[in-house]
């Protein structure tokens, strides 16, 4: 494939977050369209987070390389305010001040959520680490980042999420992590529209990240046997279609008319045509609608 046909060519991305499960998945996407992508994150070949997974963002930077891009692995702890602007520093110089877009994706909240309890059962401190890594590190990061985008006046934030509805997601800081990324986006849109740089909320649906996999005892070639242990998995997506929705939105060149907005995998794959890495289309939308409605109530409108 030549240059001139990848729609992301020349174009500079920071997936902050990016060493698995959608941010990994955002990051390829990004590569296979051209891109030059940093990959950020605390995963690194140098030493493993506290999530204690094998992935890193090492990994990640040469399968960006290996799609068609060029990816830069940046071990960063976005919860450190002086690494976040160190590395947009480094961003700059770089790439004579160019960033493009900013996708918000850090997390690592799983083995910090308490499915069990209500709030007041629950620890506090765990909780408000929880918020800490999952809502103050995008905005630790979108600090530094933004001023590259107004500076020239275009851009695009992606804030990754659960969720595109006010719907309850279960347990108390998980749903005030997931709601407030959406506020983030409704934010930063607000703030950012005189300089022309977009930002949304995107969620994918059930997604099968490397941690899912794992769970369910099975692999991306073999996923499909895991609906024997959760029939909804049947339904799920690999976070390559997560990262198609977030080139599609960043190759948009009218992305601007949805600033502000919460958007899903399932509503931008109408739009903009793309498929998941199996070339299926999933929905999970339409599968909550056919198979969890009556059990669960609806899914909600989308914010």
């Amino acid at each position: 494939m030549t240059t001139h046909t990848l729609p992301l060519a020349g174009r500079v991305a920071l997936v902050a977050g990016g060493t698995r499960g959608g941010g990994r998945g955002i990051a390829l996407a990004l590569g296979a369209a051209g891109a030059t992508v940093y990959v950020s994150g605390r995963s690194s070949a140098a030493g493993r987070s506290d999530l204690d997974r094998p992935e890193t963002i090492e990994e990640t930077a040469a399968r960006v390389t290996a799609a068609g891009g060029r990816g830069i692995a940046a071990r960063v702890d976005h919860s450190r305010p002086d690494e976040v602007e160190a590395l947009v520093a480094r961003i700059s110089a770089e790439q004579d001040g160019r960033l493009d877009l900013l996708v918000n994706c850090v997390w690592g909240g799983d083995p910090l959520t308490d499915w069990e309890h209500p709030l007041w059962e629950q620890d506090l401190d765990t909780g408000f680490r929880l918020l800490r890594q999952a809502v103050d590190t995008h905005v630790i990061t979108s600090r530094f980042a933004l001023p590259l985008m107004t500076a020239r006046r275009s851009g695009l934030v992606v804030e990754v999420t659960d969720g595109n509805t006010a719907r309850y997601r279960g347990s108390f800081f998980y749903d005030l992590a997931k709601s407030s990324v959406i506020r983030l986006a409704v934010a930063q849109a607000a703030e950012l529209r005189p300089y022309d740089v977009a930002a949304v909320a995107l969620t994918p649906g059930f997604l099968r990240s490397e941690a899912m996999l794992d769970h369910l005892g099975v692999t991306e070639a073999t996923w499909r046997e895991g609906a024997a242990q959760d029939p909804n998995f049947a339904h799920s997506e690999s976070p390559a279609y997560l990262g198609r929705a977030v080139a599609a939105l960043a190759a948009d060149p009218d992305v601007m008319a949805k600033s502000g907005r919460a958007l899903a995998t399932w509503g931008l794959y109408r739009e903009y045509g793309f498929t998941d890495a199996d070339g299926t289309q999933p929905d999970f939308a339409a599968h909550w609608a056919a198979r969890l409605e009556d059990e669960f109530g609806p899914l909600g409108e989308a914010l």
